[in-house]
């Protein structure tokens, strides 16, 4: 058997293939995070600078008209951060309903087998609960971290939306002195 497949021959093993489809999720997870810190890194930071230079550069920032244009870009470029939220909200949800599923499923199992065997039931039963229970753990640690990461996104997020109202607002002073 290859190296590669090993690992998840031991997740179906230990916790049955609703494991692997919690790995999958947590991966998911991690890859949209990852995600996330490269775009903050080097296409969010740059468009933000090319929008307040456009909004330097604008004649008119009193009226009514041109906040509501800021207040429009601002929400644009705010919105980009904020696409994957959703998702990552939905696969934090999924994480501990799949564990639960994973556990069910291998409550099942335990019974079943113990239904058919008489020998050893209280060693095979707590084996049994032991690998049935793992899923479920594994599930509220993936969603303890993407609930964490969630929120800290939802921060930064906050608190990028404040700055670059304070930017726009510092950058046409400093232009205008």
């Amino acid at each position: 058997m290859s190296t590669l497949a090993e690992p998840i021959v031991w997740l179906v093993q230990a916790g049955g293939p609703v494991l692997v489809v919690i790995a999958l999720v947590a991966m998911a997870l991690f890859a949209m995070g990852l995600e996330r810190g490269l775009y903050w890194q080097f296409v969010h930071s740059r468009r933000r600078r090319a929008l307040v230079a456009r909004w330097v550069a604008r004649h008119d920032h009193a009226s009514w008209s041109a906040l509501t244009l800021r207040e429009v870009w601002t929400s644009e470029l705010i919105g980009q951060l904020r696409r994957p939220l959703p998702w990552l909200k939905l696969l934090v949800g999924l994480c501990p309903l799949l564990g639960l599923l994973g556990t069910v499923t291998g409550m099942i199992q335990v019974f079943d087998s113990l239904s058919l065997t008489d020998v050893n039931q209280a060693r095979a039963m707590a084996d049994g609960v032991a690998r049935a229970t793992l899923p479920t753990l594994t599930g509220m640690a993936v969603a303890v971290v993407g609930l964490l990461f969630t929120t800290r996104l939802e921060h930064v997020i906050r608190r990028e939306d404040q700055r670059l109202h304070d930017r726009m607002a510092r950058a046409v002073e400093d232009a205008n002195a």
